[in-house]
Formats: C-alpha cells, sequence, structure tokens
C-alpha cells in the first residue's frame, strides 16, 4: 500500500490505456456510511444556519444562544487545516462522512464526551486506517480529526488503552458485575449507568454500541447473554446496540474487500512499471552496443 501515500484513488484507477480498476467505489463506501449517521437534533439545525438579513426574528433569537458552535463545514475546514496532506480516497471519503456524522453527535446539548465511546472510536478508526501506508501520517490524521472537533486526541487515546487493559483482565460475570465493585473504570461504567438512566441525561452513539463490542471482545466474553446484560448494566437498548453492530460488521466487511482489492491493482500496477523499467535499459543498453560496434567498424 505503501504507493497509494499521495495518490487518490481515482488517481490510481487510471493508466495509460485509461483502464479502471475493479475496486468497490469510496463514493460506495461512505454510501454504508450512512448506517453510521448519528441523530440529528432540532440544536444542529438551529445552529448550522447563517442569520441573514431575511431571516425571522424567531430564527435570530435561536442563533444568538448558539454563537459559539460552529458549523460542519468549519469543522472540515479545521480538518483540512489541520492535515494538508492528501489521503487516498478510499480512506478520505469515508473520514469526511465520519467526521460530519461525529460533529452532529459532538455539539447535541446531550453530549458528553466518555471513555467506552472513546474506546468505540478508536477502534473504528483504527479498523479503518489498518494497512495505512504511513504510521506516521495515520496518527497525524487521528490528531487531526480528535482536534477537528474541539477534543484531545491524547485523551482519546489513553482512555481507550486504560478499558482495554481493564477488559482483558475480565471475565463474562466480572465484566457486567461492575456496579459492584470499586476501581476508576468500573466508576466510569456506574456514571455512565447514572446517566443513561435519567432522560435526557445520555446520548447514545454507534460509536458507544462498537466500544461495548470491544470490552466483550478482549475480555472473551462470547456468550450471547453477556451484552444484554450489560446493556441491562448499564441502561442502554440493547436492540439499538445490536442494529448498530450489525452496521459495523458489514461496514468492515466491505471495507476490507475495497483495500485488498486496491492492493493487487497498486501490487500488479507497480509489477508492470518495473517490467517496462527493465525493457528501457535493456534497450538503451542494446542501442549503446551497437553504437559502439558501428563506432568500431568505421
Amino acid at each position: 500500500m505503501a504507493a497509494v501515500s499521495s495518490l487518490s484513488l481515482s488517481a490510481i484507477g487510471q493508466t495509460s490505456g485509461d483502464r479502471k480498476v475493479n475496486v468497490p467505489s469510496a463514493r460506495y463506501l461512505a454510501s454504508n456510511f450512512e448506517g453510521l449517521r448519528f441523530r440529528t437534533s432540532v440544536l444542529y439545525h438551529s445552529v448550522g444556519v447563517r442569520a441573514s438579513a431575511s431571516a425571522s426574528p424567531s430564527v435570530v433569537h435561536c442563533m444568538c444562544a448558539a454563537t459559539d458552535v460552529p458549523t460542519v463545514s468549519e469543522t472540515k475546514l479545521n480538518f483540512l487545516k489541520a492535515y494538508k496532506r492528501p489521503i487516498p480516497s478510499v480512506y478520505n471519503t469515508v473520514l469526511q462522512e465520519l467526521i460530519v456524522q461525529q460533529h452532529l453527535m459532538r455539539y447535541k446539548w446531550t453530549y458528553r464526551y466518555d471513555a467506552v465511546f472513546a474506546l468505540g472510536f478508536v477502534t473504528v478508526y483504527d479498523q479503518l486506517m489498518e494497512g495505512y501506508p504511513s504510521d506516521e501520517d495515520r496518527d497525524a490524521i487521528f490528531q487531526a480529526y480528535i482536534k477537528a472537533l474541539k477534543e484531545d486526541p491524547q485523551q482519546y487515546r489513553i482512555d481507550a488503552q486504560k478499558l482495554e487493559e481493564w477488559a482483558r483482565s475480565q471475565t463474562s460475570s466480572s465484566l457486567v458485575e461492575f456496579s459492584s465493585r470499586d476501581g476508576e473504570v468500573e466508576a466510569i461504567l456506574k456514571d455512565i449507568a447514572e446517566r443513561a438512566g435519567r432522560k435526557g441525561s445520555f446520548s447514545y452513539s454507534r460509536f458507544f454500541a462498537v466500544g461495548l463490542f470491544r470490552l466483550l471482545e478482549l475480555a472473551n466474553a462470547t456468550e450471547p447473554t453477556v451484552l444484554e446484560k450489560l446493556c441491562a448494566a448499564l441502561n442502554i437498548n440493547k436492540r439499538s446496540v445490536d442494529r448498530d453492530l450489525d452496521v459495523y460488521r458489514n461496514l468492515l466487511s466491505k471495507l476490507v474487500q475495497a483495500k485488498e482489492l486496491l492492493k493487487e491493482y497498486v501490487d500488479r500496477e507497480k509489477k508492470k512499471r518495473e517490467e517496462r523499467s527493465e525493457s528501457q535499459k535493456a534497450n538503451e543498453a542494446v542501442k549503446k552496443c551497437l553504437g559502439e560496434y558501428q563506432y568500431v567498424g568505421q
């Protein structure tokens, strides 16, 4: 995949004969991210539109209460300013979809950062960017993405690692019985359960669902009933979690297929370029020999 570090998928998809590789398009993959689109709120619609001279007094009044909330365009622009290098479009299109969705979630009035959500996002991001040509660029993109949302990328990583280490030491039973124990992660889960139990105090998202799935995965809690018990302990609707995890699994499957096909195509083109280069060198060597022969024969 190193060959695509500075090229877009559309650029890679053409050869001298204008042939295109049969890879699921980035737009097609992004459409599958529609399943990860977060629920919008009235707050977003009221702050995503700029007041104009023709706006009604009621709209202007609503806008005045949310002047500190950026628009989606501003968040995307912040990301582009923070990371200016080209991103292959098989990654970039999906990243742009994600940042729009996360913006809508981030600025809902019920939103509050928590470590399970952070674990879910980090899991999705690492799965999406697996195989990216440069580890350094992958981290820089992560930094730019989170900072564009006015949050702390280091906190995301630290909290995700903290929950991963905790989950590895758990069993199916201890995982769902967090409320009966003391500890840093247990306190985080208790706080989530308390807020989720109060109407309007918790903003569920599909990143949160992925975070729960990751906890179960690391604890080797494979029994079907464990997720149900964990959702009950956290006061989370299991039906929503099941639905969102199905979307997540389907998305990863399509993304893996696309990246595998892209890698095969890039490898083929690299081999062709090497063969053309060797052929050119051979021709130049023959011409040189012929020239020397003609010179000697004169």
